[in-house]
């Protein structure tokens, strides 16, 4: 079951980061409200989360699944630039969750 409240956390975080951009700084009150009510819905899932994970292997999961997302979606929906060091600086994010999650495991 936390599993399935990191998985909801990072949706949720995911969606109020992309609400947060369109909100233009908070000055368009839909995408402002819906980025504060996914914020209140990504912790309240991340603290049930953190009942049976260790927050080290949560916080990694939880924020290099969002970089890699958010990031995907900036290139794709919001046509940011994509380059070299950008992949593979995911990469070494991506890297750097796998080692935290099998050092808790080992």
């Amino acid at each position: 079951m936390q599993w399935i409240f990191l998985f909801a956390a990072i949706i949720f975080e995911i969606c109020g980061t992309s609400l947060m951009k369109i909100s233009y700084g908070f000055t368009k009150l839909w995408p402002t409200i819906g980025t504060i009510i996914c914020y209140i819905i990504t912790f309240a899932a991340f603290a049930n989360a953190l009942k049976k994970i260790p927050v080290s292997v949560a916080y990694a999961i939880w924020c290099a699944a969002g970089i890699i997302v958010i990031s995907a979606i900036g290139i794709f929906f919001f046509k940011e630039s994509i380059n070299f060091l950008k992949i593979l600086s995911t990469i070494f994010i991506v890297l750097g969750v796998i080692g935290l999650y099998l050092s808790d495991i080992v």
